[in-house]
């Protein structure tokens, strides 16, 4: 800390130059820590999925139904516990903008199937006994100001001309899982089936499955498969964590594209701020000639120009971590549930300091070195 004064005086000898490398570093981490938080929302649902649940589609995708009547003959596979359906609403609330989430579920299995959503006994016996009653997330809850018994009006094109559907809140699950998605809309199968038009009454989205054990999972899916081979609606089933995985895929290779994009960062990063530090040696080749010829070492002058490097990336990466923090929450209630959650977490935030250590780091190494390996003569003759 005795060196401090003369760092931070090196620092700012070009106020202009230090404003812009650091402002470098801030977008860089801002920009690093969102990446990392939309990779994890995606990929959250694959790591949350029950190992011992598995997704049944339609082989021809997941855009086409499959016939209720299949429930049955899946629930006499060895190994299943529990059979629930579900299928996609795809309404708005008030507003084009204000998507979410929206399925229509079998009450009769849900909770036993999908375990982690918990939900107070009293409050799911009054949507099992309302037919227009609906089940939100908590997330989805604060984010309208919804509270139990108000009424719910859903605009819905997919099934036959644009027709409002007027749901009760009759209660508002929790996610066990930290990070778990809270931001779901779930209404009744029976109501569903009702005012669709005749054509699609009777076909469901997908089935979940609960099974006695995770071991089963491979037998399982192959049984079910091969018991509806050649049928006129054939089936695919995987694992949770493979349909959700499969499901994000369909937005395109997010991972590829954040690992990318960091690449790019991180290079023209370490190129920034490397040549600011060389810019910044070759200015001082004379002060730092008089520092050796003084008395101090050759690892002294290596250490002061990796500290002022240092110093702006850890200052850029906190200014950045800092916009982080403050934006990423209103980026995340901004996209209106067109993402999975935006959560921002203390590994994300420690590995985005690393990444600016680590940068900062590299940037001062060569022009470090080369300080380092300076001989006073030649360098007083350039003065």
């Amino acid at each position: 800390m005795k060196y401090a004064k003369l760092i931070f005086a090196n620092l700012f000898r070009k106020k202009v130059r230090l404003i812009l490398t650091i402002g470098s570093f801030a977008v860089a981490l801002f920009l690093f820590t969102f990446l990392a938080v939309v990779k994890g929302a995606f990929s959250r649902g694959t790591e949350l999925a029950g190992a011992d649940r598995l997704v049944v589609i339609n082989r021809a995708g997941l855009i086409n139904t499959i016939p209720l009547a299949y429930r049955d003959k899946i629930l006499r596979i060895e190994g299943v516990k529990a059979v629930t359906h579900n299928n996609w609403f795809g309404g708005v609330y008030q507003d084009e903008k204000n998507f979410f989430p929206q399925f229509v579920i079998d009450p009769e299995n849900q909770r036993q199937v999908m375990t982690e959503m918990k939900i107070p006994d009293d409050q799911w016996d009054n949507f099992v006994k309302d037919r227009q009653g609906a089940i939100v997330g908590a997330t989805l809850a604060n984010r309208f100001h919804w509270k139990v018994g108000d009424r719910i009006p859903i605009k819905n094109a997919l099934y036959g001309p644009t027709k409002t559907w007027e749901f009760n809140l009759d209660g508002i699950y929790k996610n066990d899982h930290p990070g778990g998605d809270e931001s779901q809309f779930w209404l009744q199968w029976k109501y569903f089936d009702e005012n669709i038009p005749q054509q699609i009454k009777g076909a469901i989205g997908w089935y979940v499955l609960k099974l006695d054990s995770p071991d089963d999972a491979v037998r399982a899916a192959a049984a079910i498969d091969k018991g509806f081979a050649n049928s006129a609606t054939e089936t695919k089933t995987e694992t949770e964590s493979a349909f959700q995985a499969g499901f994000a895929k369909q937005l395109g290779n997010i991972e590829l594209l954040i690992l990318t994009i960091g690449g790019v960062v991180f290079f023209t990063l370490l190129l920034v701020t490397g040549n600011t530090m060389a810019i910044s040696v070759r200015e001082r080749t004379g002060e730092l000639a008089v520092l050796k010829a003084i008395g101090y070492s050759d690892r002294f002058v290596l250490f002061f120009v990796l500290a002022e490097s240092l110093v702006i990336a850890l200052i850029g990466g906190l200014i950045g971590l800092g916009l982080a923090v403050l934006a990423i929450p209103v980026v995340g209630v901004a996209l209106n549930g067109l993402l999975p959650p935006l959560l921002l977490s203390i590994t994300v935030l420690a590995a985005g300091l690393a990444f600016a250590v680590f940068v900062g780091g590299a940037s001062g190494l060569l022009p470090g070195i080369g300080a380092m390996r300076l001989r006073v003569v030649d360098a007083l003759r350039r003065v």
